[in-house]
């Protein structure tokens, strides 16, 4: 993925999410989803992004994968998920 914007790792990790998906102006959609989905992201043509947020997950869980998410599309360099969770680009 590539998009037009940038930051840094410290930013990425401490800004409160909402005002990072905010700031990013990235809209967000939740839907009903397999229990091993736990988001995804979509650069659209404009470079726009559009993240996919799994119903009835954890909280905790989504603001991570938002995170790395986000780090990816602006190739921002975060600290690596934990082994259970991976990032894959399509």
């Amino acid at each position: 993925m590539t998009v037009a914007l940038s930051s840094s790792t410290d930013h990425l990790l401490d800004a409160p999410l909402d005002d990072l998906l905010a700031e990013f102006a990235i809209d967000v959609s939740t839907v009903e989803a397999e229990p091993g989905f736990t988001g995804g992201a979509y650069v659209r043509g404009d470079g726009s992004l559009l993240f996919v947020r799994p119903a009835g997950r954890p909280a905790a869980e989504w603001e991570m994968m938002a995170r790395a998410m986000l780090g990816r599309a602006l190739r921002v360099p975060l600290p690596e998920l934990p082994d259970l969770y991976q990032l894959t680009e399509l």
